[in-house]
């Protein structure tokens, strides 16, 4: 049996980074296939004759019928923080801003390929009227969601979405089915001592960060929409006493699905088994179509399959330097998404110890240990689980767990070595990427741009050492007088493969490590201007990050690419938001 306290995965201070594929881009088509929509009165499937954007708020339809019709909602429709027991949801409607709103950006590719609009849509002032919460909710029930979690390591009971409403649900033109939510739109049932705000700060970094996710190519919930108002939150950012008035903000966040592993342990730890047992059979017909409905092992299927995805998700943040920061279990998806932007960071000096969140003193959620807190986590879930198992099939459950270190190792390594442009497998691959780790260590090396410099470096600069100004990061490691002697072992590996170039080497590596990420002092900077009602950089940002593979002129004048500026090299990130 696995316990609470079987953490140890001993690996991770070898192998931190990995690489992470690109996601083809989808195209519009004005004309194709039908386009399937939910009817916001009736919940059933609609068909048009062609497959094209809206223009409308108007001419487009929203619902929540399809999760109403199968699992339990509150009836207790009021409005007041509360124990809510036996249902899934709650009814309550955002809470609009008293102050004029102002549309700080918007995806234009959530729009157009999830949601279906035209991109003027967003330039309208019904479009700004929905995502801030004032209009077009009177034909659905906006809905809170109900879950627990564990904290910091400890159950911390009923959570739920103390500030977010699902607003609907799309089914969009390819058949997919997307669950819209709106972040920072006011008080809810499971609001507890908060005020259902977010504020402008927290809300653009979750609006850059979750796009940049996305065309990364790491498993993410969307933002398609952000919007500031005037109303004032008073936010005490580090906890320190120090009350400030900031701006409120809302996000319109897109996912799949929202149920996370707190969805349901809060049902576990409440003894509401048959609850539990709907739950879960709708989880896994309606986002696991691979399951055989009939199978009696489905259940044990679905967590091998989380587990699965779950390393799969924590490798890909490891590939780019990404620390969530608060990886609780009511952080953590069912989908093995990355799900609830708060206190994250991107590494910057290579630190297996670096903690993103100024909140977390013992560093629990250091970029070091989020493999270990992952199956602390996956474990919270097995014993959740537990009810809906035989004996035999929970023996099998821990067992499935006892496996994720390797899924994990060997996801990592695989991404890792693509990282240096290995094609293949050999013995001394591990030696040769742990070397190239314990450089950037000693050297406080910075981790994004040491890749891609390695990527970008000819194999005759490096034998000879001759490396560029401009290679500012590969400069920093070459201060340490083993780099050649790296060097010449990681050339050695690359002629292992005869029928490959310097040039392929190169273009394959720069198309895997990319040259932009969102730096902390990059979204501190747009922040700052956002509040002034700039947002100037927040859209050059958004256009930097969408194609974070490829040098563009204007993300290097910014200095994206460089070293943090002096004046942000003590920037700190907290849970206020």
């Amino acid at each position: 049996m696995i316990q609470d306290g079987f953490l140890h995965i001993c690996f991770w201070v070898v192998l931190c980074p990995l690489y992470i594929g690109l996601k083809a881009d989808l195209l519009m088509d004005e004309v194709g296939s039908p386009t399937v929509y939910m009817n916001s009165t009736s919940g059933t499937l609609g068909f048009c004759e062609r497959r094209r954007k809206v223009y409308s708020v108007d001419q487009w339809r929203l619902s929540t019928e399809d999760i109403l019709d199968e699992l339990p909602v509150d009836p207790n429709r009021n409005n007041y923080v509360r124990r809510v027991q036996e249902c899934i949801f709650s009814y309550v409607s955002p809470t609009p801003f008293t102050s004029d709103v102002r549309l700080v950006a918007v995806s234009e590719d959530a729009l157009e390929n999830l949601l279906d609009l035209a991109i003027s849509v967003g330039e309208t002032d019904a479009f700004l009227q929905f995502v801030s919460g004032r209009d077009g909710f009177t034909d659905w029930g906006p809905l809170a969601h109900r879950y627990g979690g564990h904290q910091f390591g400890v159950w911390a009971g009923q959570l739920g979405d103390g500030r977010a409403h699902l607003i609907g649900t799309y089914i969009n033109r390819f058949g997919e089915r997307w669950e819209l939510q709106l972040k920072g739109s006011g008080r809810t049932p499971y609001s507890r001592g908060g005020d259902g705000r977010a504020v402008l700060r927290s809300s653009v970094r979750e609006f850059l960060c979750s796009e940049a996710m996305h065309y990364l190519g790491i498993p993410t919930s969307r933002a398609a929409s952000l919007i500031v108002s005037d109303d004032a939150v008073w936010r005490d950012q580090f906890y320190n006493g120090s009350l400030r008035r900031e701006r409120g903000a809302m996000v319109l966040r897109v996912a799949k699905s929202w149920f996370r592993i707190g969805s349901l342990e809060i049902l576990s730890h409440s003894g509401e088994f048959e609850l539990l047992r709907k739950l879960v059979d709708f989880i896994i017909t309606n986002y696991f179509p691979s399951i055989n409905s009939k199978a009696p092992n489905r259940t044990l299927t679905f967590f091998s399959i989380v587990v699965s995805e779950t390393a799969n998700l924590i490798a890909s943040w490891m590939s780019v330097g990404f620390a969530h920061g608060v990886c609780n279990t009511d952080n953590f998806s069912l989908l093995s998404i990355t799900i609830d932007y708060g206190p994250f960071g991107f590494m910057e000096s290579y630190d297996a110890d670096y903690v993103p969140n100024t909140s977390d003193d013992e560093g629990r959620y250091s970029i070091g240990n989020q493999a270990n807190v992952a199956m602390f986590n996956l474990n919270k879930l097995r014993l959740a689980l537990n009810p809906l198992l035989d004996s035999k099939q929970q023996q099998q459950a821990s067992q499935v767990l006892r496996g994720f270190p390797d899924l994990y190792y060997k996801r990592f390594t695989e991404l890792f070595r693509a990282k240096l442009g290995i094609l293949g497998e050999n013995d001394q691959d591990l030696a040769l990427i742990s070397s190239f780790l314990d450089l950037m260590a000693s050297t406080r090396a910075d981790f994004i741009m040491s890749f891609r410099q390695l990527s970008e470096i000819s194999q005759d600069q490096l034998r000879s050492l001759s490396i560029p100004q401009e290679y500012w990061a590969l400069q920093d490691i070459g201060q340490q007088k083993q780099f050649l002697a790296w060097i010449d072992a990681y050339i050695l590996r690359l002629k292992r493969n005869p029928e490959d170039t310097d040039e392929k080497r190169r273009r394959r590596m720069m198309l895997i490590n990319p040259r932009y990420v969102l730096r902390n002092w990059m979204a501190e900077s747009a922040v700052r201007k956002a509040e002034s009602n700039d947002f100037s950089e927040v859209h050059l940002l958004q256009k930097t990050l969408c194609q974070p593979f490829h040098t563009q002129k204007m993300a290097e004048e910014a200095g994206y690419s460089q070293r943090t500026p002096a004046w942000a090299k003590h920037l700190k990130v907290s849970c206020s938001s």
